[in-house]
């Protein structure tokens, strides 16, 4: 077989590896053995071919290689290995309806009392419930007013709140 002949087909073989690696999830495996096909018929055409013909593949795949990477990892999440590995996210699955976090935004505007000192994470009651909370960055003593703010991925923010009046209480539920 006539080696220039090879080498074409080497780089050939070389890219439409590189391709397959979108239909079969391989692992990046056809990919390397692709570039290594690829490197081989540039060898090729620089032992047996013109300079100027061996020098024209391997800027092709200079030039070329980077574009066809930047198409893989394009296209990469629409293939079957990337769809298994990025899922989109489902509503179902977001952290506002996981059931503790459902539980906690009821917090949400509640005035409570923090137990322990908040440097700026410790425990405050709400509603005799002990919640672990953090504050916005602010150091809050022991038996000060601290209201929610904010509920968020499972953590309760608060700031320091003046004492409850009556006022408060105006839309409360008690049942």
């Amino acid at each position: 077989m006539d080696p220039i002949l090879l080498a074409y087909i080497l780089i050939a073989v070389g890219v439409v590896l590189t391709l397959a690696e979108l239909i079969l999830p391989t692992g990046f495996v056809l990919v390397a053995i692709g570039i290594c096909s690829a490197f081989i018929g540039v060898g090729l055409l620089f032992m047996y071919a013109s300079m100027e013909t061996a020098v024209t593949a391997l800027l092709s795949l200079c030039v070329g290689g980077p574009l066809l990477g930047g198409l893989l990892f394009y296209l990469w999440p629409y293939s079957p290995m990337g769809r298994k590995l990025i899922r989109a996210s489902q509503q179902g699955d977001t952290v506002a309806s996981m059931a503790g976090n459902a539980e906690l935004e009821g917090l949400r505007g509640k005035v409570g009392r923090a137990v322990s000192p908040l440097r700026p994470s410790g425990v405050a009651e709400f509603d005799g419930r002990r919640i672990d909370v953090i504050t916005e960055g602010l150091m809050v003593e022991a038996g000060q007013w601290v209201k929610c703010v904010e509920v968020r991925a499972n953590k309760v923010i608060v700031r320091p709140a003046d004492k409850p009046t009556l006022d408060d209480f105006e839309n409360a539920d008690f049942s």
